[in-house]
């Protein structure tokens, strides 16, 4: 049996795939021993498959036993049998006889190319497992390729990886179209039944991290740290920044020349709020800038674990709260302090005196 052309397709398969010109092999010669049994009419013994790619053959081979006694004549053969094909077998040995299967069908063939084809797409998917094992946490950029039940997915690395954005992934307000390049932030990385699965997500605060470290050099290199990031995808984020460096300034690293760095971040995010805060060990120094953009007048703890009373000017009150009460919202995921936002006329109706003014920074709702 000898087919040169299945050989040669093999070959520009590995330099096409980079897939080893063996794995094909390996799969072939067990969906060859398998089509070759299926074919059989009635039990079949061992059969081994030899191929070798230089001839472009493909051979077959019954596997039997030397045996003192024959059990089963299918796999077992008696010694003296033996003595026949090799005279210097003995019991225990296994001999090797070649043949060529009867009537090895149209039928066979397919089930043959069938397997071949799945270890094709099983080895595909092992090396964009592979190739996404480090991507976990990373910023990745792809094309939507299909949405589905409001799941949008899509086609990540040289096509073999399928990311899967559910809707709590998605951004309220964002449009996504199938063709669309994307930048995704790769939640996890799984080896599933089909193979890789990656969930990835434009919702996760880990999105706006990483694209900080995208525009912002001093970030990449380490010198200002990201200390914490808050969201509400499509509405506003905080992210709180630091340099031990004093002759770095965090804040200005993060907005560039004429706001270009935090601009092409708001850009990507299609017009997401982002307030800047500078980071601070004193955690009620932090409470009164994560406020922003309304002015503290004062932060005080109060009995309980991490909590606090932040005072602010009456007519800031609603700034400092936000629509709904997702600035309030956000300063407490951002510090991890439960705040009690006050405004300075009821902090005094409460004996609250104004102690030590901490300022947040200013800017507009």
């Amino acid at each position: 049996m000898v087919n040169k052309d299945f050989f040669a397709a093999l070959a520009e398969l590995e330099r096409e795939k980079g897939i080893p010109q063996e794995v094909f092999l390996e799969a072939l010669r067990n969906a060859l021993v398998s089509a070759c049994k299926k074919q059989a009419q009635g039990p079949v013994g061992e059969v081994d498959v030899k191929l070798n790619p230089e001839k472009g053959s493909i051979e077959f081979y019954t596997v039997k036993t030397v045996v003192e006694e024959v059990a089963d004549k299918d796999t077992e053969i008696t010694l003296e049998e033996a003595h026949e094909i090799k005279k210097t077998a003995k019991v225990g040995d296994k001999l090797t006889e070649k043949f060529v299967p009867k009537d090895f069908s149209r039928i066979a063939a397919q089930t043959a190319r069938q397997v071949i084809l799945q270890k094709l797409h099983e080895t595909e998917r092992d090396a964009a497992m592979s190739e996404f094992s480090d991507k976990e946490g990373e910023l990745v950029v792809g094309t939507i390729r299909k949405i589905d039940l409001k799941n949008v997915y899509v086609e990540l690395g040289k096509g073999q990886v399928e990311g899967l954005m559910l809707p709590s992934d998605q951004v309220p307000g964002e449009k996504y179209n199938v063709n669309d390049k994307i930048k995704v932030f790769v939640k996890r990385v799984k080896s599933g039944f089909k193979g890789a699965q990656v969930l990835v997500s434009r919702s996760s605060a880990g999105l706006v991290r990483k694209l900080f470290e995208e525009e912002v050099p001093e970030i990449k290199q380490g010198t200002v740290q990201i200390k914490e990031v808050s969201r509400e995808a499509g509405a506003r984020t905080k992210i709180a920044i630091y340099s031990e460096d004093p002759r770095v300034d965090a804040i200005g690293a993060c907005v560039g020349n004429k706001g270009a760095r935090v601009n092409a971040v708001v850009e990507e995010l299609n017009g997401e709020k982002i307030d800047i805060i500078p980071w601070s060990e004193n955690p009620l120094e932090f409470i009164a800038k994560a406020l922003s953009p309304a002015k503290v007048i004062s932060v005080t703890q109060l009995e309980g674990e991490n909590t606090a009373m932040a005072v602010v000017p009456d007519d800031k009150l609603s700034l400092a709260i936000g629509r709904d009460g997702q600035n309030a919202r956000l300063a407490v995921r951002l510090t991890g302090w439960k705040i009690d936002v006050k405004s300075e006329s009821a902090a005094a109706k409460l004996g609250f005196g104004v102690g030590e003014e901490e300022t947040g920074e200013q800017g507009e709702e």
